[in-house]
């Protein structure tokens, strides 16, 4: 009988042990978009901007998933932070279109039950990575766009803006000069304690498009993707090659009938699929390890990440 209650005593505490080591296994990774620039020539304040934001949002995610909350949550709020920040292709500030408004595209993934929801085209929403959730969770769909989408997001309760709220002053000013495509497309990968991999992605799209265009930020398959038992994926970068080569899902499918590492499909696809073809931009990824991925083929690249070990890294 004492033996039994010594084999029981140990049995609960390696179920504790294992429960307790769970726990700090987690890895987030987020993007700003990719793109030809290059970061030495940022102006100091420029570049403590970016750097003081990223710090913030990274310890906001290292809080969430220390408290053990879900790599969706997680994913929404870094992106929601990054939607209000003027500083990105996303939500305010956004890059505008040849009528001079902003239209945006979201689109979240669950890779435990493949669910996903993802908004385009919006004028008024104010987070479209809140309404793309709204969708995955609250309908029984996939893809809303338009007036279809803000009306869905009104009846579920989003705060919803005047389409000048996304405009502001420096998007006024490169609008009326004509610049070209703001790089900023953002996005954010998250493996939680659980082991659960979500992913999402945000955007403006391009400066000056015209015609409804849509680019592979809301596009499942192409700008997102996720599935827990391999990878999950945010993509950034010249979005109609994204969508043509179904990138986001690529990354996976090569991991999961090829037998690649997460660091090798993302790799192959950037350098021997996409960049002959034309294609440039990057992505992040997590696998079902917490092995964190960036890449590219652009000069640069806004990322950062932490993970368990509370090292925050912040790269251009």
């Amino acid at each position: 009988m004492r033996d039994m209650r010594i084999l029981f005593f140990c049995f609960v505490m390696f179920v504790a042990i294992s429960a307790n080591s769970q726990t700090k296994n987690y890895a987030v990774v987020l993007h700003g978009g990719a793109g030809n620039f290059d970061s030495k020539t940022f102006a100091p304040a420029q570049k403590n901007n970016y750097d003081h934001f990223f710090e913030k949002v990274l310890s906001m995610a290292d809080s969430m998933a220390q408290a053990g909350d879900s790599a969706m949550n997680i994913v929404v709020a870094v992106i929601t932070k990054m939607e209000d920040s003027p500083m990105f292709n996303a939500g305010r500030g956004a890059v505008l279109t040849e009528e001079g408004i902003a239209e945006l595209d979201a689109s979240v993934m669950d890779g435990t039950t493949l669910k996903a929801g993802a908004v385009a085209g919006v004028r008024t929403i104010r987070n479209p990575i809140l309404a793309a959730l709204k969708v995955m969770t609250n309908s029984q769909h996939v893809f809303l766009a338009g007036r279809g989408a803000e009306q869905f997001a009104a009846q579920q309760g989003l705060e919803m803006v005047d389409s000048s709220y996304f405009v502001t002053d420096e998007m006024k000013r490169k609008f009326e000069k004509i610049k070209a495509d703001k790089n900023g497309t953002v996005g954010c990968v998250v493996r939680d304690i659980y082991g659960n991999i979500c992913a999402g992605t945000s955007t403006g799209g391009m400066m000056m498009k015209k015609w409804g265009r849509i680019g592979d930020s809301p596009v499942i398959g192409a700008g997102t993707y996720a599935d827990s038992r391999y990878a999950g994926i945010s993509c950034t970068g010249h979005g109609e090659y994204f969508i043509r080569y179904a990138v986001a899902y690529d990354i996976v499918a090569r991991m999961k009938y090829g037998g690649q590492t997460l660091k090798e499909a993302i790799h192959d696809v950037l350098f021997e699929v996409l960049l002959p073809a034309g294609g440039t931009g990057g992505m992040i990824g997590i696998d079902a390890a917490g092995n964190i991925v960036v890449d590219f083929n652009t000069t640069g690249m806004f990322r950062a990440s932490t993970t368990q070990s509370g090292v925050h890294e912040i790269e251009y």
